[in-house]
């Protein structure tokens, strides 16, 4: 099958996953997506080819988007490969996606690096929990210790920086767009 083929199946089985996962009948759907039973039933099945205006009504009526009906199903969308950045001393999985909210990064980050010398500031709040090892967290004057199982909040106006002690840390993060451009460097 061509990738385009495959995409219509795909398209095709989330709509009638969607359906059946709310309980309506192809009757419901039809009505709230303005359609006939039967035309719904032959996008479904395949013996029609849909229409933008029809796969827009029925997005609509399924209450998703259009990209959600459409994404990709293919394996590089699924498996988040890590960006190893040597001369920082971090391994990056950059678990965001595109539809992800406005301004917000989530990642995890292998640190085995002591903390750099130098404090950074940007606007907004940076958050992570401590997956295993030990992250040192330098909050201008204070220094902060956080454990696997800990987790640190803190506003990113205050010049900060972290890094592992006793070997690599892993970290889960949420950054905020200046974070990300901060914490990630510009490989991402």
């Amino acid at each position: 099958m061509t990738q385009d083929g495959e995409l219509d199946a795909l398209v095709r089985q989330r709509i009638r996953s969607l359906r059946v996962a709310r309980g309506w009948s192809l009757d419901e759907l039809a009505s709230r997506a303005y359609l006939t039973p039967s035309t719904l039933s032959r996008i479904e099945t395949g013996h029609r080819r849909i229409a933008l205006d029809q796969l827009a009504a029925i997005a609509r009526a399924l209450n998703t988007t259009l990209d959600q009906l459409v994404e990709s199903g293919r394996d590089e969308d699924v498996v988040i490969r890590p960006h190893h950045d040597e001369q920082r001393g971090m391994t990056t999985w950059l678990l965001t996606r595109d539809s992800a909210p406005a301004g917000m990064t989530v990642a995890k980050l292998r640190v085995d690096r002591p903390v750099p010398a130098d404090l950074r500031v940007h606007p907004g709040r940076d958050w992570f929990v401590v997956l295993s090892g030990t992250i040192v967290l330098r909050l201008a004057e204070r220094t902060i210790v956080v454990r696997a199982g800990e987790a640190a909040e803190f506003s990113t106006m205050v010049p900060h920086a972290f890094g592992s002690t006793g070997g690599p840390a892993e970290v889960l993060c949420i950054l905020d767009q200046e974070g990300e451009r901060s914490h990630l460097g510009p490989h991402h």
